[in-house]
C-alpha cells in the first residue's frame, strides 16, 4: 500500500461487507496501528459494537448520530471521536448523503488482539 492515499483511491480499494452497504478498506497496517477507510450508504447503520483496541476517528462526509459509551452527539465533516478499548460505540446515519470516516486503531502486540462484538 502506498504511503499517501487519496479519497478516490480509498473508495476504489474499499470492499462491500456481506449483506450491507458498508464499504471498508484497510489503507495501512503497521505493528502498532491500522488505518481504515469506511463508507456507509442507504439505510445501513454504523452498528453498535466494541473491540479490545483503542480507536480514534475523523468524519470526512455525511452526518451521523454517534454514540460512544454514554455520550451521544450529532456529528458531521471534520468532527472527531475517540473510543477507549471495550467501550460500546456506533451510530445512525442522518440524511441521504453517504457517511465517510477514517479510523485509526491502536493495536497492542502488533495484532488485533480480540474480536469485534456487535450489539
Amino acid at each position: 500500500m502506498p504511503g499517501i492515499v487519496t479519497l478516490s483511491e480509498a473508495d476504489a480499494l474499499a470492499e462491500c461487507q456481506p449483506g450491507r452497504t458498508l464499504r471498508m478498506a484497510t489503507l495501512a497496517a503497521g505493528p502498532c496501528q491500522e488505518l481504515v477507510w469506511n463508507r456507509i450508504t442507504g439505510d445501513d447503520r454504523y452498528r453498535m459494537h466494541s473491540h479490545p483496541w483503542e480507536q480514534t476517528s475523523v468524519m470526512i462526509a455525511g452526518a451521523m448520530r454517534l454514540t460512544v459509551g454514554d455520550e451521544t452527539r450529532d456529528i458531521g465533516p471534520g468532527d472527531m471521536w475517540h473510543v477507549p478499548p471495550d467501550v460500546i460505540h456506533g451510530g445512525e446515519i442522518l440524511g441521504d448523503e453517504p457517511v465517510v470516516f477514517v479510523d485509526v486503531y491502536a493495536r497492542s502486540g502488533g495484532v488485533r488482539d480480540g474480536f469485534i462484538t456487535y450489539y
